[in-house]
């Protein structure tokens, strides 16, 4: 009774945004994370293909971007669900909740790793993550041993590590608004950063300052944005065997003809590795859904069905042979559960 109630009310609303409730759209709208966009993709394919709904629209906009775009309201101009490479943060679920978009279903689908790929006409890099933190973060620790940080002065991987090429630090990456962004720098550089004992410590005393220094990448040309699409990465280390680029562990499953993962920490990045939590990059994948779109997009149910079923998302699914690393299964059972129940998040 209380959904059919729920239902009723944002078909009200779905009629007022629309002009008229028969101007509701016919397909299920999707935004969000780049790396995430495959996988959802295929789903909307196989959905689509069959069922009698419509293939539901999927957009790369990065995290970030489908975040504020899912966040801006309810009715048909507003996207109904955005995929994320990270957790929701706690100002955009409250901007969802000023903006009238109340109850948010959050649904991890799996696990992921970032990885740092060069192209397989050079060796593979064998990397730290103390070697990422001082390749990329702005400000660094000062070489002479002083606790105080300098502007980054390293231009080769040789200068953070002679143990490493002496190759120009050129890495191709995602931008700020993308989640394997946000990842990378928490994930990666805060991991790096961790390694100085002065550094670990401001953690307890200066958090926004640890922060700052571990999170902040290098602006002098070292790193270079490279936009939310992952495959111009991919070409992009095919044409210059010096550079890197970051992007999710599919990408680099999709392409392993042309590409190769570096070692961070001695582990190579395999579906394996990440799946026993050995690989220090991974971190877990979401789509987020508004509860009271469901009962009036057409096809939406079937959807979200349709990807968090055995047959998607399990150990011998089919988003498995793109790379997505599956959850174990009494996890898997939980999420299914929640979408069934479409169980509104609370933060």
């Amino acid at each position: 009774m209380k959904r059919k109630l729920a239902a009723i009310a944002a078909a009200a609303i779905f009629a007022v945004s629309a002009g008229s409730a028969n101007a509701a759209r016919d397909y299920v709208s999707v935004v969000g994370s780049s790396t995430v966009y495959p996988f959802a993709t295929v789903v909307a394919e196989q959905f689509g293909k069959t069922t009698k709904f419509k293939t539901p629209k999927i957009e790369s906009t990065g995290s970030g971007g489908g975040m504020k775009l899912f966040c801006s309201g309810i009715g048909i101009q507003h996207p109904d669900m955005t995929n994320s490479s990270r957790r929701i943060k706690k100002s955009e679920f409250d901007q969802c909740q000023a903006n009238g978009v109340q109850d948010v279903v959050e649904v991890k689908i799996g696990y992921d790793g970032i990885v740092l790929a060069n192209s397989k006409k050079t060796a593979p890099f064998q990397l730290t993550r103390k070697d990422i933190f001082l390749a990329l973060a702005k400000d660094v620790p000062d070489p002479s041993g002083a606790e105080k940080l300098i502007p980054n002065p390293y231009k080769t991987w040789h200068d953070v590590n002679p143990s490493l090429p002496d190759t120009k630090i050129e890495v191709l990456g995602p931008p700020p608004t993308s989640g394997t962004r946000d990842a990378f720098v928490e994930l990666a550089m805060e991991g790096g950063g961790k390694n100085f004992p002065w550094i670990k410590a401001m953690k307890k005393v200066d958090k926004k300052r640890y922060k700052a220094i571990c999170h902040t990448v290098r602006e002098d040309g070292a790193y270079i944005e490279a936009g939310e699409n992952d495959n111009l990465i991919v070409q992009k280390l095919e044409a210059n065997p010096n550079a890197v680029g970051i992007f999710g562990f599919s990408f680099l499953d999709q392409n392993s003809d042309f590409i190769q993962g570096s070692f961070i920490d001695g582990v190579e990045p395999t579906f394996e590795e990440i799946a026993d939590g050995k690989y220090p990059v991974s971190r877990p994948l979401y789509f987020y859904v508004k509860k009271s779109h469901v009962d009036i997009i057409p096809g939406m149910e079937g959807f979200l069905e349709e990807f968090s079923s055995e047959k998607a998302w399990g150990e011998e699914g089919y988003l498995t042979d793109r790379g997505l690393i599956p959850m174990p299964d009494a996890e898997r059972k939980q999420m299914h559960d929640d979408v069934k129940q479409l169980r509104p998040l609370e933060m």
